[in-house]
């Protein structure tokens, strides 16, 4: 199991800098992989495009682009582009966001979102490979081409926890990206679903990212309780919550990896049996020793 980063947004005047600087920092360290994700602050592609072009030898991805508020057509033509800047070390991550946002923010419908994600990745993924695209769905329609470099070597993964999401992830994408999403429930619904869907449509393997809060710290009770207040939306997002009722936790600070560094080895070892191929780790310690531990394990 390949071990990365989940990247906080620096808080900074400067934060293309200060990002710069924590993805020199984990490719300096020897971490495969630094992902970022696009909520209300940094556009993910446009920051890793600026701030990663600099930094070689790590892969940088999103976790995760929203796929309603762009067309599949305009969102491969930026992705491309990133991917150039990047000298084709991008992985897209995307996904399908929440109701609440779509909705309630951008004024979308989020009507039938696992047939909309079917249609995106109909015209996404054949723009990704270079190819020329003439689809009309119910959700989508696309009549381009792209000239856009970079085409071909760009790896797509879905944020998939419904049983046709994970059809979906193994079957027309390159596999999935996970937040909040405990080892049982990677090991007996994540894992099983992905890996059939890919097998049954002649596909690769699939990869499986997941990312979770880790401290490595002595105070169990007191990194748990500040993890169940950081992270407490999560515990009320619909997709969230019905993979957190799977797992049997009562909220994401049950699915947070904390303890000492034996505990907290234990617990990633657990992910990697369960079937996780790349572990991204979401640091919520206040001080260095969770990333001395995590180098450790390179």
């Amino acid at each position: 199991m390949r071990i990365g980063l989940f990247i906080n947004e620096p808080k900074s005047p400067d934060v293309l800098g200060k990002l710069r600087e924590k993805i020199a920092r984990g490719a300096d360290e020897g971490f495969t992989s630094a992902w970022v994700s696009h909520i209300f602050g940094l556009d993910a592609l446009t920051a890793l495009a600026v701030a990663g072009a600099a930094v070689p030898g790590i892969e940088l991805g999103t976790a995760v682009v929203p796929t309603y508020p762009r067309h599949p057509a305009a969102l491969a033509q930026q992705a491309l582009t990133a991917n150039a800047a990047l000298d084709g070390r991008l992985t897209l991550g995307i996904g399908l966001s929440h109701q609440m946002v779509i909705e309630g923010m951008f004024g979308y419908s989020y009507d039938r979102p696992a047939r909309h994600m079917r249609e995106y990745l109909s015209v996404l993924m054949p723009l990704a490979r270079g190819e020329n695209v003439a689809f009309e769905g119910e959700t989508i329609t696309a009549r381009i081409g792209l000239s856009t470099p970079g085409a071909g070597d760009m790896p797509v993964l879905i944020a998939a926890l419904a049983p046709r999401m994970l059809k979906l992830a193994g079957e027309a994408a390159d596999g999935t990206v996970l937040w909040m999403t405990g080892p049982r429930t990677v090991a007996e619904h994540i894992a099983p679903a992905v890996t059939e869907a890919a097998r049954a449509a002649g596909r690769p393997a699939p990869r499986i990212v997941c990312a979770l809060p880790v401290c490595v710290t002595d105070d169990v009770e007191a990194a748990r309780a500040r993890a169940a207040k950081v992270f407490a939306v999560y515990g009320q997002l619909p997709s969230y919550r019905a993979v957190l009722d799977r797992e049997g936790a009562a909220g994401p600070a049950d699915v947070a990896i904390v303890g000492d560094e034996e505990t907290v080895a234990a617990q990633i070892a657990t992910l990697a049996e369960a079937g996780v191929t790349d572990f991204a780790a979401a640091e919520f310690a206040s001080d260095d020793r969770t990333r001395r531990f995590l180098k450790s394990l390179l």
